[in-house]
């Protein structure tokens, strides 16, 4: 889309739709500080600076270096984020829930998170740049998910081995490992998508491509599910399957991929829930939740989150009313627990309908493109936000067993945050085409 053909309001709309957010999100701190304290405290109009210079920031970051994108994107992280940022101040500090002041690095991972989004947007000046890239950006994903088996640098936390230590710095780097995969396979499948469209051979009813051609996904897909078995991060490992899955389905329009993978998520779940204590712990939680035996122990967390949001009602408690400290780690696997209780079905509902407005942005991008590793790209990476986001609210709400998982610009933790900006940069590098910079330069040539 040239830049003269782009709809001439999208600026404005976007910047309008930034106030909202920081209106809210800034109404959501004051909200919870009147909740807990009974007045604003001196921290609150701190914070709602801090936040306008975010926002405005990554506004005018998008209005500079990709002014065609789409104009919903930022606004929608941005609020998601807000209301998050205003949960976890509400959470912490409190013995129960967080044994520290959360809230303060917490900022700081979001100014990391805006840093990491503006640059996204000024290195990758064109998406397709990314093509060129395909097996050294995989290796990099995979790379990223073996970090934390290297001795001396691997951290165990909550029983899973998902942390890499350096120094005072202390970061999960699957999270930045999931965006690679994604720009791996949206350039290896559209480059092979063709043959493996064609499928001359059969698995039992299934008709699939030659294993040669199969090969780099799946071996990709090994890897992953190896590590982060051995990893005992169960969420990561149906994060990282339902990606493969689904972009192979996106790039051939082949059903079969879809029921073989299908057929392969029951297979690993019965091998997984037989031979892995967690897992079968996790299926155990999810089924007897709420038995008197099971909610004292290993249910207990599960079972405040659904205390908590019972709790809540239609309209909630209010923000800063409820008792979501209750829930162990709520700022983590259970904001959208605490989010329940605090905001009712109102709120929970309108949380899950600024995803479906995210995710569906992303889907609308992708049919935009002319191309196929734009279609790919921006569907692929739709995919991850949409897939993390119903894994962890599909385990509050016991609709699947719980993961340890982020839910998505919402949840406290630096690397998700990070790794969350830098996708929603490659969205609206994509929605938007080349920078301002490289269309004039092509036109020159041109």
């Amino acid at each position: 889309m040239s830049e003269a053909a782009a709809p001439r309001g999208r600026p404005r709309v976007q910047l309008a739709l930034t106030v909202l957010a920081l209106v809210l999100a800034s109404g959501a701190y004051a909200l919870v500080s009147l909740g807990r304290t009974g007045g604003i405290t001196p921290d609150v109009p701190l914070v709602a600076g801090l936040l306008l210079a975010g926002y405005l920031s990554g506004h005018l970051l998008v209005r500079r270096l990709a002014p065609t994108a789409d104009p919903v994107f930022f606004p929608v992280a941005s609020l998601l984020t807000g209301l998050g940022f205003a949960m976890i101040y509400r959470l912490g500090p409190d013995l129960r829930t967080a044994p520290q002041n959360i809230a303060l690095p917490q900022g700081i991972w979001m100014t990391v998170a805006l840093v990491a989004f503006g640059l996204t947007l000024w290195l990758v000046k064109d998406h397709r740049q990314l093509d060129a890239f395909t097996y050294t950006i995989g290796l990099v994903g995979i790379a990223l998910l073996l970090l934390p088996l290297v001795p001396g640098l691997g951290r165990t936390v909550n029983g899973a081995q998902l942390w890499v230590e350096i120094g005072p710095l202390r970061f999960q780097p699957s999270e930045l490992g999931k965006v690679a995969v994604v720009v791996f396979l949206a350039s290896y499948l559209n480059a092979k998508k063709e043959i493996l469209q064609l499928a001359p051979g059969r698995l039992g009813p299934f008709q699939l491509p030659q294993a040669r051609h199969l090969g780099p996904v799946l071996v990709a897909w090994g890897v992953s599910l190896v590590i982060l078995f051995v990893q005992k991060d169960i969420g990561a490992s149906l994060l990282y399957f339902g990606i493969f899955v689904l972009m192979l389905w996106l790039a051939t329009a082949r059903g079969a991929y879809l029921s073989l993978g299908i057929v392969l998520f029951a297979i690993g779940a019965v091998i997984g829930a037989s031979q892995f204590g967690h897992v079968e712990s996790r299926i155990d939680i999810r089924l007897h939740a709420l038995d008197p035996q099971i909610v004292q122990d290993e249910g207990y967390q599960l079972a405040q989150a659904q205390f908590a949001m019972a709790t809540g009602g239609i309209a909630g408690s209010g923000l800063g009313q409820g008792l979501p400290t209750y829930i162990p780690f709520a700022y983590t696997d259970f904001m959208f627990a605490a989010l329940g209780e605090e905001l009712g079905l109102f709120g929970s509902v309108g949380v899950l309908l600024l995803f479906v407005v995210l995710i569906g942005r992303g889907f609308r991008a992708a049919l935009d493109q002319s191309e196929g590793f734009g279609k790919l790209l921006a569907a692929g990476l739709a995919t991850v936000l949409g897939v993390q986001a119903f894994i962890i609210i599909g385990g509050v709400t016991r609709l699947i067993p719980l993961t340890g998982i982020t839910l998505p610009f919402v949840s406290y933790g630096g690397s998700s945050l990070v790794a969350n900006y830098v996708i929603l940069a490659l969205l609206i590098r994509t929605s938007a085409g080349p920078a301002p910079s490289l269309r004039a330069r092509e036109g020159v040539g041109g």
